[in-house]
């Protein structure tokens, strides 16, 4: 398999100060390199075309920085769009370093503009750009969160999301077709029915489900307490789900639920999906293939599990937003003074689900891949605190104190027509889900 690869260019011409131009190139590589393991550098700067041409043969990028080390026209930037029109790009000017009143070092600006305007020629998606020395705060975090969004962008490249079932009557907001998720993110779909995996836990017997039992009973709190027939009812599904995934190399998944987990085999799938989320499966209810991916991408970028919920109340003195489910939460999200708390489904009056509060955080970002009421694919992103709470209803939830007004993002979601559901991931990692946005040409609704 192919290994991510970030490509340093640094482009420029030999009639500057290149003493400033090669100290700058060294601490602009070794900047790279602490962000990624496999940073392509030119053995010296690409002070020619033809220095460049060579260059770019060697390279197989999934991500571009593209530097003006010095001025360099636009023919520089237009020979790299030449070879590589679709990779993602960041342009990095570099700041003057002395200003005495003496010669120009570098005139990195003005090449920027250059290279600007060919970039935009050839790519219709939007390209990144910083301004700064490479020892700036400023400048780190930008590259830094443009590698993370290539990285992202690249593992989607090689995800594999399930969609286990349909999405109930009345939520085709979460259904996905094969073709687009393909085209627009590069994710490949599989589809099973519900009914496959429900008769494959019935076969099992109660011996070959005790090693998934067992697993379930040391991550959750009150698993003993669920009827018999249905704390082994889950250890079936849980084995099917587990091994289904493992088999077929899945990455994400939708499930449907509702009703036929409770019709149909006696036993809800909430606990299920917890357990895949706290082993790094993203993992949906209601079968929303676009939450389940919003989950993987959280997960991705933070290497924790993700909540996935509701809007379902809104405090305006407190500025904050409720989100909720029936039970699907990781376990691993749970509040250290109660543990992963074993319940039953707040409807249905079936066992097991998840019933606790989540744990605060100083940081989460609120996410959702959606789609506007024309079909075409957006992002939502709001950023805020997870606040210290207890369990607010039946099931598991999450309060976030948003950064903006929480009355706004309510008003405008509602209006705007946004999805009922949404991830909140455990981390600030807005800016690197905006890049990636501008990446697939996204278009993005930040609060």
């Amino acid at each position: 398999m192919k290994e991510f690869q970030v490509a340093y260019i640094p482009v420029g011409v030999p009639t500057f100060h290149l003493e400033s131009a090669g100290k700058l190139f060294e601490e602009s590589a070794d900047l790279l390199r602490g962000f990624c393991d496999n940073v392509k550098v030119p053995s010296e700067m690409l002070l020619s075309i033809d220095k460049l041409k060579a260059f770019l043969e060697e390279i197989d990028p999934d991500l571009i920085v593209l530097q003006n080390i010095t001025f360099a026209n636009a023919a520089y930037a237009s020979e790299v769009m030449h070879h590589f029109s679709s990779v993602p790009l960041l342009l990095w000017t570099l700041r003057e370093p002395v200003i005495d009143g003496g010669r120009l070092r570098l005139n990195s600006l003005t090449g920027a503009y250059s290279a600007a305007g060919a970039i935009k020629a050839f790519k219709k998606e939007p390209f990144e750009y910083i301004f700064g020395a490479p020892f700036e705060k400023k400048v780190e975090e930008k590259i830094n969160a443009t590698v993370r969004a290539a990285k992202l962008l690249f593992d989607m490249r090689n995800l594999k999301i399930a969609a286990i079932g349909h999405t109930p009557q009345g939520f085709g907001f979460g259904r996905a077709l094969d073709l687009e998720l393909l085209e627009t993110f590069g994710v490949h779909l599989e589809s099973i029915e519900a009914r496959e995996l429900i008769d494959k836990a019935k076969s099992y017997s109660d011996e070959e489900c005790l090693p998934f039992l067992e697993d379930a009973k040391k991550r959750m709190v009150g698993l003993d307490k669920t009827p018999e027939k249905n704390a082994k009812d889950f250890a079936r599904l849980y084995k099917a789900y587990k091994e289904y995934v493992t088999d077929n190399k899945i990455g994400a998944l939708a499930s449907r639920c509702w009703p036929d987990f409770f019709t149909s085999f006696g036993t809800p799938v909430c606990a299920v999906l917890a357990m895949l989320n706290d082993l790094g499966v993203a993992s949906s209810c209601e079968a929303d293939t676009y939450g389940a991916l919003s989950m993987y991408l959280g997960m991705q970028l933070t290497q924790n599990a993700t909540f996935f919920g509701d809007p379902v109340s809104l405090d305006e003195k407190e500025n904050t937003i409720s989100f909720w489910h029936c039970g699907t939460a990781a376990c691993s999200l749970a509040r250290e003074d109660t543990g992963a708390v074993v319940g039953e489904h707040c409807n249905r009056h079936i066992g097991p689900t998840l019933e606790f509060g989540c744990k605060p955080s100083e940081k989460v970002t609120i996410f959702r891949i959606g789609r506007t009421p024309e079909g075409a694919f957006r992002f939502f992103l709001a950023t805020g605190e997870a606040l210290d709470k207890p369990k607010q209803f039946l099931g598991t939830s999450l309060v976030v104190k948003t950064d903006s007004l929480a009355e706004k993002i309510i008003y405008s979601t509602v209006e705007g027509g946004w999805e009922p559901h949404y991830v909140v991931i455990y981390g600030d990692v807005a800016t690197e889900l905006e890049i990636l946005a501008h990446m697939l040409n996204i278009s993005i609704e930040r609060y």
